[in-house]
């Protein structure tokens, strides 16, 4: 059937009611998606010349067609990217099309992932809000396009700024919108009582469906029967256009929606990164002489918009507290090496930030630049749109280097930042007989007990050969130490929050070097291999054996005792101190072991069918026919053993994975094991997961209640969340706690935010109230994916080292929970001091 055929057979139903259209024009912000990101950057910086100029001709009455023009900034970084290069004229023009309404801000500055912290969060959503201070201005809406969620700390980070309104226009390809509809508002409520008013919309260019832009007619939302190009002559165009708006509307009235408007958002042309058309305001001004009657169109601004909404009485409106995880924040494992720079980074400025509060010696200037890296490479756009179905491609290689290098100039600034600092503060450079003098600074809001590292450059251990002592200057004390290796010496530390301590390292005689001597009581044979339980308990002293014992089937220290198997890997987990098991009896899998996942494309060496299984999958993230292997146990070694801490290997055989190992390193003094988790990627095209199990519980696995760290607000998984939204996973900053009403299981995760919840099998996915009220996750760290069919990276192949920390504690407070996780990672700043 023809085109011109399907139209005149088209059904065009008739509402019952006047309606209101509201149309939001914006350019959908995508930095690199289909282009390189500098030419992104450009296109964004004209957009804004060519908004002003239709803008200002409107005004003046020399385009009388275009009165009525609206224009949305969708993102305030492409405002920024305008006023670095605008003339001061276009300046003051810019500046009066906005205070006019003709030009609005949206409060927002990038469509962000969950990566960024609190701080990032505030700072970025200052930055519109700050430029309209300047002009007298003031922002009381934002809007965000293509992602479909935020932390909970986002909506306060917003009203923090003085923004009231968030306009969400969501995606649903691979991802869902809230609250199981669409095109209704609701409260936003804010931990501590505070709402943003929020507009769940549609997809961000579903206006151009609508056909409100010419020659722009998408068909990416709405697949009805029409077989048309996105360019059509203008009576198909219209014709089409008047069906659709027709069927929308009337679609809302059988769907009970209880306004007389809608607002709709739609872009210049038919793309991401679209111009502003002006033939979109002389196509309404058309529509509504041949319809306005019985459907009005208005092109509106965010705030002119949210107005029109207060007019209505909100005060039933529902009212939502929790996280909105987002469904697409998943891209950050796709790249996970530069993720885990990022999240490096990120701590590493909260230091600098802290050690130099005045800004002695690091300018604003200099942190503005540090957070700016981070925030490009937080930004939602992980790569060219053709990743996946062509790797190869001069687009994709040149986005992909670009976009990760954000990380790696994040991470640059940050420690040329941390270094001027300490340098300000007395840090040594080399120079000959440097004293062996450190200064250890606790920069986490917590008291800490940590291991620390003091570090020896490669000439200096001969100097240090006999044997040395670790003195605390301000006490004279002698700290207990063992040796890392020959280069780092290990002692330990409690420090209060903010708290600093000196510490020299000191060389000691011979004669009072006591030496190493085998042990009478310790059954390990001439083979080293230790797989039987002492008769008589570890002797303490400077030259006894360590007080952790490692045999060939699990650990013990004096809080923790490990059990493992070939099948089951770290089967136990039992916490001496409670006389309890810190795993679940319901787990799947044993602790840490890792899990691969990947969906065979029916031929892998054909592109368009490496591409077409991931389009198939839907939420899963994986297909029907998924192949999972688990990891077994294959091989267990000591590393080292001391009085601080020993180190046990555990090798796991996993298919995808050519070498993976766990790195235990057992505290002898605190309860706490550090994992680190290393091994070596197969590069493999087809769509593929990484998943670490973390089936842990507080002790109490009836009672306990599992806790996620998001920026500003602790939430519980399954609990803590806006009704449909994802229960499948969800970004964190510093890691998970389980809790009861006495005791606490800490997990950070410094390296890898991602947090998979729940099943791993593919089925049918919920949402948030669609799961039994009494539901508990399982809980994965969710290391890597590269399931997307457009802009992920398309394999994940290479060397890897990412970090965990396992801590049991008496219960927290809830607000103590975020700030134990931070302290966990990196609490100390370890610094050479000049003498």
């Amino acid at each position: 059937m023809s085109l011109e055929q399907q139209i005149r057979k088209a059904e065009v139903p008739m509402p019952s009611k006047k309606w209101t259209i509201y149309a939001i024009h914006h350019s959908h912000t995508d930095i690199g998606y289909t282009e390189r990101q500098e030419k992104i950057e450009q296109f964004h910086v004209d957009f804004i010349r060519q908004a002003l100029h239709i803008a200002t001709e409107a005004h003046a009455g020399t385009k009388p067609e275009w009165k009525g023009f609206r224009w949305t900034c969708e993102t305030f970084w492409a405002v920024e990217r305008f006023l670095e290069e605008a003339s001061d004229e276009e300046k003051d023009a810019f500046a009066r099309a906005i205070i006019r309404g003709d030009i609005e801000l949206s409060g927002t500055y990038l469509n962000m992932t969950e990566l960024p912290d609190y701080d990032l969060l505030r700072s970025i959503h200052s930055k519109a809000q700050a430029y309209a201070a300047t002009i007298g201005h003031k922002i009381d809406s934002a809007m965000t396009a293509d992602i479909n969620g935020y932390g909970w700390g986002y909506a306060s980070s917003l009203l923090e700024n003085g923004i009231e309104h968030l306009f969400s226009c969501i995606h649903t390809h691979h991802g869902m919108y809230a609250l199981g509809r669409k095109q209704l508002p609701f409260w936003w409520e804010t931990k501590d009582g505070k709402r943003l008013l929020v507009w769940n919309g549609e997809h961000y260019m579903f206006g151009n469906e609508l056909g409100f832009c010419p020659n722009a007619l998408g068909k990416y939302m709405i697949r009805d029967e029409f077989n048309h190009m996105l360019i059509e002559p203008e009576e198909i165009h219209n014709q089409i256009a008047s069906i659709r708006i027709h069927r929308y509307v009337s679609q809302l009235e059988k769907e009970q929606y209880p306004y007389n408007f809608v607002p709709v958002m739609l872009s210049g042309l038919g793309t991401d990164n679209a111009s502003p058309n002006a033939r979109i305001i002389e196509w309404i001004t058309e529509w509504n002489k041949q319809h306005g009657d019985q459907i009005t169109v208005k092109m509106v601004s965010l705030s002119e918009f949210f107005a029109r909404l207060k007019e209505e009485d909100l005060s039933q409106l529902p009212v939502h507290q929790g996280d909105w995880p987002d469904w697409w924040t998943d891209g950050v494992s796709s790249t996970p090496m530069h993720t885990q720079i990022y999240r490096d980074a990120q701590r590493t400025l909260r230091k600098v930030k802290k050690l130099d509060p005045q800004q002695e010696a690091v300018s604003q200037n200099e942190l503005d630049a540090c957070e700016q890296a981070l925030v490009m490479y937080a930004e939602h756009t992980w790569g060219y749109h053709s990743s996946i179905g062509e790797p190869w491609h001069k687009n994709v290689q040149l986005l992909e280097v670009r976009k990760q290098a954000n990380a790696a100039i994040a991470s640059e600034r940050v420690y040329r930042a941390l270094d001027k600092v300490l340098l300000e503060q007395g840090a040594a450079t080399l120079y000959p007989e440097r004293p062996y003098r450190f200064r250890i600074s606790n920069t986490s809001n917590a008291a800490v007990k940590e291991l620390v590292a003091l570090n020896l450059d490669g000439w200096e251990p001969g100097a240090l050969r006999d044997g040395v002592e670790v003195v605390r200057e301000d006490t004279g004390e002698v700290l207990v130490h063992q040796f890392a290796n020959v280069q780092s010496i290990i002692t330990e530390l409690e420090l209060d929050a903010g708290q600093t301590c000196m510490l020299s390292i000191r060389p000691v005689t011979l004669k009072n070097n006591p030496g190493v001597m085998t042990s009478n009581t310790r059954l390990i044979g001439a083979d080293q291999v230790y797989d039987m339980d002492d008769l008589y308990p570890a002797i303490t002293g400077a030259n006894s054996h360590s007080p952790i014992r490692v045999t060939q089937n699990g650990l013990e220290s004096p809080f923790v005792r490990l059990a493992w198997s070939k099948e089951q890997g770290i089967s136990s987990w039992f916490n001496k101190q409670l006389n309890k098991e810190m795993l679940r009896s319901s787990r799947k899998h044993g602790a840490f072991t890792p899990i691969y996942e990947v969906t065979p494309a029916a031929d892998d060496k054909i592109a368009a069918q490496v591409w077409s299984v991931r389009a198939r999958m839907g939420r899963n993230r994986k297909g029907m026919h998924v192949e999972r292997s688990i990891g077994q146990l294959a091989s267990v070694r000591t590393i080292d053993q001391g009085p601080l801490y020993t180190t046990v290997e555990l090798m796991y055989d996993v298919k995808g994975i050519s070498y993976f190992a766990l790195f235990l390193k057992v505290h002898a003094n605190k309860n706490q094991i550090d994992v680190s988790v290393r091994f070596h990627k197969e590069s493999v095209w087809n769509p593929e997961n990484v998943y670490l199990a973390l089936p842990f519980t507080s002790g109490a696995e009836s009672q306990d209640t599992v806790f996620a760290d998001k920026p500003a607000a602790l939430v519980r998984p399954w609990k803590d969340q806006i009704p449909g939204t994802c229960l499948d996973y969800s970004c964190v900053q510093e890691g998970v706690a389980w809790q009861d009403s006495e005791n606490t299981l800490l997990v950070a995760t410094p390296d890898t935010p991602l947090i998979q919840w729940g099943d791993l099998d593919y089925g049918r996915r919920l949402v948030h109230t669609q799961q039994a009220p009494d539901a508990k996750p399982e809980t994965y760290a969710w290391l890597m994916t590269n399931y997307w069919e457009t802009n992920f990276k398309a394999t994940l192949g290479g060397f890897y080292e990412f970090m965990y920390h396992v801590r049991a504690d008496h219960a927290l407070k809830e607000d103590h929970i975020a700030p134990v996780l931070e302290s966990m990672h990196d609490p100390f700043v370890v610094t050479r001091i000049r003498g």
